[in-house]
């Protein structure tokens, strides 16, 4: 009896040096950064500066991949199918964490389940802009001019259940007013098309639509921060007129659900080594984001409450999973 358990006790020192031996050997070959929308956006770019910052640490490449379609939830399912080993990390989003369990009858994946949160990079104020043809420069403007107008006015998305669409169901229901909305595939066709005055106003994230305000294509109203944004300290949020409204964006890194803890807690760290620095908070400032690292546990309690909130915005707008 007693050699068969100093057999077993020397077989799980082998196994346990084997694993820990594996899980401090990462990354031992390329880590696949997955982005579920095209390259050139916001989400791309927070990809590529984790990446680069991890780059500079380890010797195998960070490799960002965009994987897009069907609202982000095409490359997060591909993460969540993925061998739980590190080596494959999922850019999330409200859009693909938050929103998706609850706009699509199927997203393929369960945003609670087959993740682990490793660490948010940033959040991203949304901008409420209006096409310059409309005669208002306040929230209060907007809304009255909304009330008193026989047509809704028309708001554009980059799709049913982005994290550009629900904003502004929030604001709808907060304000009071009707609007009709009129999806886009892209930010890029929405902006074109509130230039053009085909829509009357849309939410994007600052990154994106703060330039376009700057050069007179579009006007900006109001962020949907609690907070006004340090990058456009004069511009009022929606919640100065609308007490409670907050609908900003973000962007955080997650794994598919059973990676090791020991690999989690090693990227959660480098994360705040890149994003956590004087440096990269100027960066970011200039484009209207604020740095957040937080640990794995404060992330997921963060993802978590995010699903709960934006699960009452789409029982409230009444929209049906499709």
């Amino acid at each position: 009896m007693r050699r068969r358990e100093f057999l077993l006790a020397a077989a799980a020192v082998v196994a346990t040096g084997a694993s820990t031996h594996g899980e401090e050997a990462w990354p031992s070959r390329n880590v696949s950064v997955i982005v579920p929308f095209s390259a050139g956006g916001t989400t791309d770019m927070f990809a590529r500066l984790f990446a680069q910052g991890m780059q500079e640490k380890y010797k195998p490449p960070f490799v960002v991949e965009n994987k897009a379609g069907a609202g982000g939830t095409l490359g997060a399912a591909w993460v969540a199918r993925a061998r739980p080993d590190g080596y494959t990390l999922l850019v999330g989003t409200a859009s693909t964490q938050a929103i998706a369990p609850f706009v699509y009858k199927d997203p393929r994946y369960d945003a609670d389940k087959d993740f682990v949160a490793i660490s948010l990079f940033a959040k991203v104020p949304n901008l409420l802009t209006v096409t310059p043809k409309l005669p208002v420069s306040t929230v209060a403007e907007l809304i009255a001019h909304a009330k008193a107008r026989k047509e809704p006015l028309a708001y554009g998305s980059s799709g049913v259940g982005s994290a550009t669409h629900l904003p502004a169901e929030l604001f709808r229901m907060m304000a009071g007013i009707e609007l009709v909305h009129v999806p886009y595939k892209s930010s890029n066709d929405v902006a074109a098309a509130l230039v053009g005055g085909h829509v009357d106003l849309a939410f994007d994230n600052i990154t994106f639509a703060w330039p376009l305000a700057k050069s007179g294509s579009v006007r900006a109203i109001a962020v949907t921060s609690t907070e006004r944004s340090p990058t456009v300290p004069d511009l009022p949020t929606i919640a100065e007129t609308l007490p409670g409204f907050d609908a900003p964006s973000w962007h955080g890194l997650f794994a598919p659900a059973g990676t090791p803890r020991v690999v989690v807690d090693r990227i959660a760290a480098d994360v705040k080594r890149i994003f956590g620095t004087p440096e990269m908070a100027a960066k970011l400032k200039e484009i209207g984001a604020v740095a957040a690292p937080l640990s794995p546990e404060e992330f997921y309690a963060f993802t978590a409450a995010e699903r709960t909130r934006y699960r009452d915005i789409v029982v409230r707008a009444g929209l049906e999973p499709r």
